[in-house]
């Protein structure tokens, strides 16, 4: 005999089902309708053995797959799975979808190209920039923190051609949590002419390195930009900065050149294999109180990454005494793409803006 014991503190008027392999994944099967002891705590006692149903797999839905279950990250988690389904079970769901997308898109952010023909000076060629602003930005009259994110062609466009991190909606899915209170810049990346934009330093491989232009672009002629057109919080304490693989190469060298204007790094896989040289150069950004950096790196992306990433943690811990905030976050299976980036995502931007939102 099984018993199925579910604990959920994001309870609502909907009644709660079990679905699985026992009933053919049916919804809304009143004979698998759990029974409600009190707010947001359920029980469901199963009468008879389940036929043809080990191992057990299933999942709660308040009512139908447009109230399934999510994770604590706003997900669908995988189907729970039980070997031997037999005792009593207790599981947690830390909330319910309320629509018919893991994200509400009630909460979806306003999306703004600000140019496709952005002119970045020494630099070519002109590229599209695009602004995330909070989905109540027009009405709230508030002022926000900006994170700058590069590679903009990746960021929020189902169709992009290497996948997307699907930022627009995670920000839906951070904003109706109450945390995203914040303004993202997604800067296209060059083309052809990408990894030269984001390598810091001359290489034989590809040539003179334009990794200092764009970071003064950046710093100098696009902040400022922004601070004037929208309604920042323009002081080094609330702006940020990021990207992934090169695009974080580059972020954690704008941080070196310009360690008075950014405070908050959201680092993914960094291309650090590419310029060793990076890792002596003078982090100033370190003695800045209150700088932030998280560092994610995959396990299935290359030889190098993860000593590289633990390298670069090490080099910060001995040069910062304590004042930088490091978080190094390593998934053993992770791969090198924008699906996984997109993961962490929502976890690193919660992470860095915590209390400031």
């Amino acid at each position: 005999m099984l018993t199925l014991e579910l604990i959920t503190q994001a309870d609502d008027a909907r009644p709660v089902f079990i679905t699985g392999n026992f009933n053919g994944w049916v919804t809304k099967d009143e004979r698998f309708r759990m029974r409600k002891l009190a707010e947001g705590h359920y029980e469901y006692a199963f009468s008879a053995p389940l036929p043809d149903a080990e191992p057990l797999e299933y999942k709660y839905v308040k009512g139908g797959w447009d109230g399934e279950e999510l994770d604590a990250d706003g997900h669908p988690p995988v189907n729970r799975r039980m070997e031997v389904p037999r005792g009593k079970v207790t599981d947690i769901v830390p909330q319910w979808k309320a629509h018919g997308d893991w994200y509400n898109p009630d909460f979806y952010p306003d999306i703004r190209i600000l140019s496709k023909h952005f002119k970045l000076p020494k630099l070519s060629p002109k590229r599209r920039i695009s602004i995330l602003l909070p989905w109540n930005y027009e009405k709230s009259g508030k002022r926000y923190p900006v994170l700058y994110l590069q590679d903009g062609q990746n960021l929020f466009e189902d169709e992009a051609p290497f996948g997307t991190w699907g930022v627009d909606k995670h920000l839906a899915a951070l904003s109706e949590k109450g945390n995203g209170d914040f303004i993202v810049v997604a800067i296209d990346h060059g083309g052809k002419e990408r990894i030269r934009e984001f390598s810091p330093y001359d290489s034989q491989k590809w040539g003179e390195g334009l990794g200092k232009d764009y970071a003064h672009f950046l710093t100098e002629t696009l902040k400022p930009y922004i601070d004037a057109e929208f309604r920042t919080l323009p002081d080094r304490s609330h702006t940020g900065i990021g990207g992934s693989s090169m695009g974080g190469l580059i972020s954690i060298y704008a941080g070196i050149l310009f360690p008075e204007v950014y405070s908050k790094f959201m680092v993914f896989s960094p291309s650090l294999w590419v310029t060793p040289r990076v890792y002596y150069e003078p982090f100033q950004f370190a003695s800045y109180p209150s700088t932030r950096i998280y560092l994610y790196a995959g396990g299935k992306e290359g030889a190098g990454m993860l000593t590289n990433a633990k390298r670069f943690k090490q080099t910060m811990e001995k040069r910062s005494a304590s004042r930088v905030q490091l978080h190094l976050e390593i998934d053993p299976e992770g791969l090198h793409n924008e699906a996984r980036w997109g993961q962490e995502f929502p976890k690193a931007a919660e992470w860095l803006y915590k209390g400031k939102m």
